[in-house]
């Protein structure tokens, strides 16, 4: 089973630049997809479901933000947009299936950079998603999250640690969170196979022309559930495709 995860930076704009080449190419088993920044009813019909025949969109209220989609040839048995939280659904954060085998997260992190109130925010996001997993892992349940976490771990993740520890995304207190998060039990499934690799990003800044000189941030991940990491046979980075600002991360599993 290959997993692809992408934030496309707007959905429509990826579609116009070759989001089905994409996907008829790479052939995803189940395919997540971040800031679609539409609704679905905006969008192209092809684009609404990318030839998968099972498609669950979770759009912001506000339109042209944010936006979540998993699409699969497989039919989950239940789907639901997050957890019962609001105001997190209600920005198109969220989508949760479940595969029997595993519950699949596919979630758009918040950005905490635009001030003090995002940045809270975000804390409180971050906070209440570790409590919920927790909880989920209670019940011996196998856990896949995807998406743009929006935080980058350890130093060789971004491409200057020291300028950017004061920048939203590389904080100190994220990257504990996210030492957290794993310490309940997650792996990181790129580390698995790329310990030590260096300058491996999935996101450059446009405004910067950051991709030109491979500035960049690993911030899109796919972690799992240790009770799971056994069925991982794969992961990697696709940082040589274009359509977004964001490039694919996958990872194989043998289930």
């Amino acid at each position: 089973m290959k997993i692809v995860t992408w934030n496309l930076n707007g959905i429509r704009a990826c579609y116009k630049k070759g989001l089905m080449d994409f996907v008829k190419s790479e052939k995803p088993d189940i395919f997540c997809v971040q800031e679609t920044k539409a609704h679905i009813d905006q969008v192209e019909e092809e684009a609404r479901h990318l030839g998968y025949k099972y498609y669950f969109w979770s759009s912001a209220v506000r339109k042209g933000y944010s936006g979540v989609a998993t699409f699969t040839n497989i039919e989950p048995l239940k789907h639901c947009i997050g957890w019962g939280q609001e105001e997190y659904s209600s920005e198109g954060r969220i989508m949760i299936t479940d595969h029997g085998a595993f519950d699949l997260y596919n979630i758009y992190f918040p950005n905490g950079g635009s001030g003090d109130e995002r940045h809270l925010f975000k804390q409180k996001f971050l906070a209440d998603l570790n409590f919920h997993l927790q909880q989920k892992i209670k019940t011996g349940r196998q856990i896949i999250l995807v998406g743009d976490y929006n935080v980058a771990l350890e130093e060789i993740d971004v491409y200057d640690p020291i300028r950017l520890s004061k920048e939203s995304g590389f904080l100190p207190e994220e990257r504990e969170w996210f030492r957290s998060f794993l310490d309940l039990g997650f792996v990181d499934s790129f580390r698995k196979f790329h310990a030590s690799e260096t300058k491996r990003y999935s996101w450059w800044s446009y405004r910067e022309l950051a991709r030109i000189s491979n500035r960049g941030w690993r911030i899109d991940y796919i972690c799992m559930t240790k009770n799971i990491e056994k069925a991982l046979v794969s992961a990697d980075i696709l940082d040589q495709v274009q359509g977004s600002d964001h490039c694919p991360v996958v990872a194989t599993l043998d289930l």
